[in-house]
């Protein structure tokens, strides 16, 4: 079992940084998850390297 990745990312609405966790073993996801902080919705797309390592995240307010 792959160990989940933490990375750090900025809430597109009211900047506050939070940590998220990725699950490595799904290549391609999309989801939208609440702010820990202002609560607006942010829709995450997070593409995964195929050995695991490398982790791309992108955040976006549900408008873009």
């Amino acid at each position: 079992m792959l160990r989940q990745i933490e990375t750090t990312i900025y809430c597109p609405y009211c900047g506050e940084p939070q940590t998220i966790l990725i699950d490595p073993s799904v290549l391609q996801q999309s989801y939208i998850e609440d702010c820990q902080v202002c609560c607006r919705p942010i829709e995450f797309q997070v593409e995964v390297s195929v050995d695991g390592e490398d982790v791309s995240v992108m955040t976006m307010t549900d408008n873009d």
